[in-house]
């Protein structure tokens, strides 16, 4: 009987995948060239290395002081050590990097482009974080501000019962069928967090168009707990496969592969708090918008 150590005199890596093999050789008596033709079928890919080299990147950023040349050479060294993640095609600093977490985490303002490979730890936990505009004409942009802050929620937590907005059945739906959305924890946030903007460098902006005088409400914000949640699972999910796949690589740059099962619904459960994003600038915007009795010429 074939068993786990004869495996590794051979050569094989162990892993979980020993089990499921070791069951199938014994069960069909297979030994020899069969064996290892069959070991070939089941084996875990090779590992990937880090690419021996630093991967070229553009740089759309200059310092004017001894300080953000400082901040630009830290940048510049997180990237370098990027560069060598093994999806990467190429990258580039924009004008208001800065550094993001230990050496070798993309910056604020760093742009990299992979094949095949969805890195949750570059699109961060605050997903599709966005703005929304909504072109309110000449009502006076003092009562829209006092609207706004009647309508708006900032900091911790949702909304309380009675001035929540209904989470659209398609939403509802699309995380329900979704293994990263579909928790009972993600799907009270879905309805509990729309409407709300979280804390940070998030706002909501009142003001006046320069070239048309008409009044612009503004709002930023990201996907709340509902991205939060599901980037916390995606990297969990990467990090699996970084160990299998190239431990080299920093645990902030694992990846889910596009083409497994795990990438394709990541990249579906994404598209999903994409949407969610929208509907919650949006939810802001009507409901301000209809207090007003006003109508929306234009939106962004």
């Amino acid at each position: 009987m074939t068993n786990g150590k004869d495996l590794l005199d051979l050569g094989f890596k162990s892993g979980k995948w020993f089990k499921e093999a070791l069951e199938h050789i014994n069960a069909h008596g297979l030994s020899g060239e069969p064996m290892l033709a069959y070991l070939d079928t089941v084996k875990p890919p090779a590992e990937i290395p880090l690419l021996p080299a630093p991967l070229p990147f553009y740089e759309n950023i200059s310092a004017s002081s001894v300080v953000e040349q400082q901040n630009i050479d830290y940048v510049r060294a997180s990237m370098r050590l990027l560069m060598r993640t093994p999806t990467v095609v190429t990258g580039a600093i924009m004008p208001d990097a800065c550094p993001a977490g230990p050496p070798g985490t993309i910056p604020v303002g760093g742009v990299v482009v992979t094949r095949n490979a969805i890195h949750p730890g570059m699109h961060s936990a605050d997903i599709c974080c966005s703005l929304m505009l909504s072109n309110l004409g000449k009502t006076d942009p003092k009562k829209v501000l006092d609207v706004a802050q009647q309508v708006t929620h900032f900091g911790p937590g949702g909304r309380p019962p009675e001035r929540r907005y209904e989470l659209p059945a398609d939403i509802r739906a699309e995380m329900q069928a979704n293994p990263f959305l579909d928790t009972e924890k993600s799907l009270a946030l879905a309805h509990e967090q729309l409407g709300t903007q979280g804390d940070g460098n998030h706002f909501l902006y009142v003001g006046i168009s320069r070239n048309t005088g008409d009044t612009m409400l503004v709002t930023h914000h990201g996907s709340r707990g509902v991205g939060a949640r599901l980037y916390t699972a995606g990297m969990k999910v990467a990090e699996r496969f970084r160990q299998q796949l190239s431990p080299e690589t920093a645990p902030a740059n694992a990846w889910l592969p596009t083409d497994s099962p795990e990438g394709e619904a990541y990249w579906q459960a994404l598209q999903t708090v994409r949407k969610w994003t929208k509907h919650n600038h949006l939810c802001l915007h009507e409901d301000i918008a209809q207090r007003l009795a006003v109508p929306v010429q234009q939106r962004y």
